[in-house]
C-alpha cells in the first residue's frame, strides 16, 4: 500500500501547472484579437479610449473547457475536449455553444441559477416546505427548458394568485422571509430591477410598497398549504408612482402588482433589461458591469460605460430572450480571451481586458468530482416529503431544494439562498477545502474504487505515456506539454510499459489540488 498522503503532497509541489508558473501555453493562442460582434465593438472602443490592449484568445483546450463549465456547470469528457482541440472547424465554437445551451446540462445548471436567486428552499427563513418546492423548481426548471422570454417569466412571478402548491409562481412571495409590503417590495425590486430599496429614501420606499400593499396570505385546512392572492375585500382607488416618477391612479378592484408588471415590462424601461443583461453578465464572467450587480443606482455607474445600453438592447431586440444573450456573450471575442496577459500590464477587473479566474460552485466541484471517481453523492431531506432520499443519479447541480445540503456542499460555499442577493455564494477558497481535498480519508477512498480510473487503466494499461495525456484530458481537458510529461517520467520513472493503479490514482488526486482544476480560467 503505497503512502498516499506523501504521494498526493510530492506530487502537487512538483505538477505546478504552467498557469501558476505565469506562462502562456498551454493557455493562451498566437490568433490576434478580432471583434466578432456588438459586445466587442463596443469593448474595443473602450480600450482604444482608455489604453488597454485586450488579452490574446485562450486556447482551444481552455476554451471547451471553460464553454462547458459556463454553460451547463459540467467538464466535458476526454473524447469530447479532444474533438474540439483538434477540430479545424472554423465554426466549432458557436456551434459547441447551440449545443451545450440545447442540453439538459444547461436546463439543470441555469435552473440551479435561478433557484438561488427566487431563494427556493424549504426551511428557514424561507419555510417553503417540500411540496412547494418541487412544484416551484418544475415550474422554474420548465420555463429554462423552454426558453420563456424573460418579460413573460416576470410576469408570471408578480402577478400570481394561488396555493403554493398548485400554483408554483405564488412561491414567489411565499419565498420572501418577512411577509409584508416592505419585505415583498425589497425582494421584487431586487430580482427584477437590480436595486436594494434600503438606498432609497423613505418616501420613494413608501410609494413602491403600494404596488404590494393589498397582498395577503390565507392558510388552508392543508398542512403548510397557503393561498397568495391580492386581498378579494373591495378596495377604493390607488393613487401610484413608478420608480421612474411617472404616476397613475388605479381604479377600485385593480391588482397594483399588475399594474407594476404592465410599467416594468413596457417596451424602453431601462429598469427591467439592463437589471436582467447586467445579472447575465455577471453569471458569466462572474462580475457585473456594474458591481455589485444587483445595486444599480446613479452613483454606482458601470465600468464600461457603454456597455449596459448594448447588452440592454440586444436583449430587447430579441423578444428579451434570455439565451440568445447567452449565446451573444459566449461567441465574442471578449468571452474567448485569455486570463493571462504575459508582456502586458495588469489592468482593473471592470475593463474585462483578460478572462477573470475564479472558483468554480460547490455544486459542480462535487459533481465534477462524482464523475471523475465513479461515485455518487447521496442526500436525503429531513423533512420526509415529498422525498426522504434524493435518486442517486440525480446531479448536485439538480438538487431543487436549498435545504437539502451535505458537509462538502457547506464545505465548498454553497448559496445559502436566504437572501436573493447575486453574491450571496461564496466561492473563496478556504482552509477547511484545502484539507479534504489533501488529506481526505473519504476523497481517497472514492479514488482508490474510481470505475473511472479502472476503465482508463483497461484501455491504456500498457501506455503511459497514453494514460497520462487520457487523465490530463480527464481531468483538466487538456493534454500535459512536455514539461509536464518529463516531471511525470521523473517522478515515476519505470522499465515497464504498464501503468501502476497507484500512480494513476497519485496524479488525479495532484491534478485535483492544482488550481487549474478548482477555478475557471
Amino acid at each position: 500500500m503505497k503512502n498516499w498522503w506523501c504521494l498526493g503532497l510530492l506530487a502537487a509541489a512538483w505538477l505546478i501547472p504552467a498557469m501558476v508558473r505565469g506562462e502562456t501555453s498551454p493557455y493562451g493562442s498566437d490568433r490576434p484579437w478580432r471583434p466578432v460582434n456588438r459586445i466587442d465593438q463596443v469593448m474595443l472602443a473602450f480600450w482604444q479610449k482608455n489604453g488597454l490592449v485586450p488579452a490574446s484568445p485562450a486556447s482551444d483546450a481552455v476554451l471547451v473547457r471553460r464553454l462547458y463549465l459556463d454553460a451547463t456547470g459540467t467538464l466535458p469528457t476526454a473524447a469530447e475536449a479532444a474533438a474540439f482541440i483538434a477540430s479545424t472547424d472554423p465554426d466549432k465554437e458557436p456551434k459547441l455553444v447551440d449545443s451545450l445551451l440545447g442540453s439538459k446540462a444547461y436546463v439543470d445548471y441555469w435552473t440551479m441559477k435561478w433557484a438561488d436567486l427566487l431563494r427556493i428552499k424549504s426551511e428557514y427563513p424561507i419555510n417553503l416546505w417540500p411540496n412547494a418546492v418541487q412544484c416551484y423548481s418544475r415550474w422554474v426548471r420548465n420555463a429554462v427548458r423552454d426558453n420563456w422570454p424573460y418579460d413573460r417569466f416576470a410576469r408570471e412571478l408578480l402577478t400570481a394568485s394561488g396555493s403554493n402548491f398548485r400554483t408554483p409562481p405564488a412561491n414567489f412571495y411565499r419565498a420572501v422571509s418577512e411577509h409584508n409590503p416592505n419585505g415583498i417590495a425589497a425582494a421584487a425590486a431586487l430580482t427584477f430591477m437590480g436595486v436594494r430599496t434600503d438606498k432609497w429614501t423613505a418616501a420613494e420606499n413608501a410609494e413602491f410598497q403600494k404596488f404590494f400593499s393589498r397582498i395577503v396570505f390565507k392558510t388552508t385546512a392543508a398542512w403548510k398549504e397557503e393561498i397568495v392572492c391580492d386581498n378579494p375585500a373591495p378596495q377604493p382607488e390607488l393613487a401610484v408612482r413608478f420608480p421612474d416618477g411617472k404616476t397613475a391612479v388605479l381604479s377600485a378592484g385593480t391588482d397594483p402588482r399588475r399594474a407594476f408588471a404592465d410599467w416594468l415590462t413596457a417596451p424602453g424601461n431601462p429598469w427591467f433589461a439592463r437589471a436582467a443583461a447586467n445579472r447575465t453578465w455577471f453569471w458569466i464572467f462572474g462580475r457585473g458591469v456594474v458591481q455589485e450587480p444587483d445595486d444599480l443606482r446613479p452613483d454606482n455607474p458601470p465600468s464600461v460605460p457603454e456597455l449596459p445600453a448594448a447588452l440592454e438592447q440586444e436583449l430587447a431586440r430579441s423578444g428579451y430572450d434570455q439565451r440568445a444573450l447567452l449565446r451573444l456573450i459566449l461567441t465574442s471575442a471578449t468571452y474567448r480571451q485569455a486570463s493571462l496577459r504575459p508582456g502586458l500590464p495588469p489592468v482593473p477587473a471592470g475593463a474585462f481586458a483578460a478572462y477573470p479566474v475564479r472558483r468554480l460552485d460547490a455544486e459542480v466541484i462535487v459533481d465534477m468530482l462524482d464523475r471523475l471517481t465513479g461515485t455518487e453523492e447521496q442526500y436525503s431531506s429531513v423533512i420526509p416529503e415529498p422525498f426522504s432520499f434524493i435518486p442517486p443519479e440525480q446531479s448536485t447541480v439538480a438538487l431543487a431544494d436549498g435545504s437539502i445540503s451535505s458537509s462538502l456542499l457547506e464545505i465548498f460555499g454553497r448559496s445559502a439562498r436566504d437572501s436573493g442577493y447575486l453574491t450571496e455564494r461564496n466561492n473563496q477558497i478556504s482552509c477547511p477545502q484545502r484539507l479534504y481535498l489533501l488529506n481526505s480519508n473519504h476523497l481517497q477512498r472514492r479514488l482508490n474504487n474510481s470505475a473511472s480510473v479502472r476503465e482508463m487503466l483497461a484501455r491504456v494499461h500498457d501506455r503511459r505515456e497514453a494514460a497520462y495525456r487520457e487523465l490530463y484530458l480527464m481531468v483538466l481537458s487538456r493534454e500535459p506539454d512536455r514539461a509536464e510529461l518529463k516531471t511525470l517520467s521523473t517522478l515515476y520513472p519505470s522499465r515497464r510499459p504498464t501503468v501502476e493503479k497507484w500512480v494513476v490514482q497519485d496524479l488525479i488526486w495532484a491534478l485535483v489540488n492544482s488550481k487549474e482544476f478548482l477555478y475557471r480560467h
